[in-house]
């Protein structure tokens, strides 16, 4: 792509990863006060839930948006790696973001399944396979912030406490889903090392998204000398 083209599609990639954002914020901000289950919640309070829940429903029909908008996010963000340095590191976040739109789209699948069960037969097995792939999917969002947050550095696209944030957030991530195990046996405390960083997350998408919206002459993020966005 060239010209007014490239421009249209970093746009659009900036925008979507605000979209995806979002998404993914409001849907918790709806299912959260909603009595919705925390991780190492038991499998009942999970289909007392899901079961019938209109709410989740409406989400499950939603949240495919949010993965069409998570790649258009990385998509952007590979074009705008520069040299070889980056290039490897970018092709990790992609990587990263796939396999967490591969493993999410199960996780909603199994929610998906809990909330049209009539017998609640095998309940225990999705709930304990959702729980599993949900802590699991840290590691996917780990590389995308790490692998983006080099990329990134190295193009110029974002700064030094940018990918700092990134880089914290994708150790919290990968702490988390090291901690799957424990947070699945019921411990709440283990389960607050991947809230945070999945708000590490969210407020660096968002930073990012704004970074890939091309303007004219875009400042050096370091604080070095001016760029040209693509």
């Amino acid at each position: 792509m060239s010209g007014m083209t490239d421009r249209s599609f970093l746009i659009l990639s900036g925008a979507s990863a605000i979209a995806f954002a979002a998404i993914i914020t409001g849907l918790n901000g709806l299912l959260v006060p909603a009595g919705a289950p925390t991780p190492g919640a038991g499998a009942s309070e999970a289909v007392s839930f899901y079961e019938g829940s209109a709410l989740v429903l409406w989400a499950g029909s939603s949240i495919p948006l949010a993965w069409v908008f998570s790649t258009l996010f990385a998509a952007g963000a590979l074009s705008r790696v520069r040299g070889a340095a980056g290039r490897p590191w970018g092709l990790v976040g992609f990587a990263g973001v796939v396999a967490q739109n591969v493993t999410f789209t199960v996780v909603i699948g199994v929610r998906l399944a809990m909330s049209s069960a009539e017998e609640h037969e095998g309940a225990d097995l999705l709930w304990n396979l959702h729980e599993a792939l949900f802590g699991l999917n840290g590691t996917f969002l780990a590389l995308a912030m790490v692998g983006f947050s080099l990329a990134g550095r190295a193009g110029g696209v974002i700064g030094r406490f940018h990918a700092r944030i990134g880089l914290t957030g994708a150790v919290l991530q990968i702490v988390s889903a090291c901690l799957t195990p424990v947070v699945m046996g019921g411990n709440g405390a283990a389960g607050l090392v991947g809230l945070s960083g999945w708000l590490l997350w969210v407020g660096w998408l968002v930073v990012y998204g704004i970074r890939l919206l091309p303007r004219t002459h875009l400042p050096d993020p370091g604080g070095g000398v001016a760029a040209e966005a693509a």
